[in-house]
């Protein structure tokens, strides 16, 4: 599939909001556990940081957003942090195992590099294997557990922590 990665517009939030609703609504990917609106997005990429990098992979010949990555600064409470980024990755249900997170992760790595990130953190569901696959292919390493770190509909669930030196 050719891919055309790009930073994300205003007017991707409602293709944004179309992949990642369905992948809340699994319950099984993400600890989101509430669909988001459409105004939400657009409040979320215009308030984003500057120092963020926010990415939508576009399949070429459809002209349609089947991905997206966001890596924010860790923190903003102090300097201490500035070289830390944590990063999301979602890609629309249908079109996984298409190498679309490949080619937002290089897309992703080279722009947090240019903006002085020397390290990516994420949290993964500890079901989501598929997710946690993807992430050390991409060459994260497992750094620990956090137990019971998110309650869904009464469950816990433990989140795997992974970390990538750029």
């Amino acid at each position: 599939m050719d891919l055309l990665v790009r930073e994300v517009e205003l007017n991707d939030a409602e293709a944004i909001v179309s992949i990642l609703n369905p992948i809340i609504e699994a319950g099984v990917y993400t600890a989101f556990d509430t669909p988001l609106t459409v105004e939400a997005e657009r409040e979320y990429i215009l308030r984003f940081p500057v120092r963020g990098v926010f990415h939508v992979a576009l399949c070429y010949h459809e002209q349609k957003v089947v991905g997206f990555q966001s890596m924010e600064p860790f923190a903003n409470y102090t300097h201490a942090f500035d070289h830390v980024g944590v990063v999301g990755t979602y890609v629309d249900l249908s079109y996984r195992c298409q190498k679309v997170a490949t080619s937002l992760f290089n897309a992703t790595f080279e722009l947090a590099r240019q903006r002085g990130y020397e390290k990516l953190l994420t949290y993964i569901r500890a079901d989501n294997m598929a997710a946690l696959a993807t992430y050390q292919n991409q060459s994260f390493e497992i750094i620990g557990t956090a137990k019971r770190q998110a309650k869904i509909n009464s469950r816990y669930i433990d989140e795997i922590i992974v970390e990538k030196f750029l």
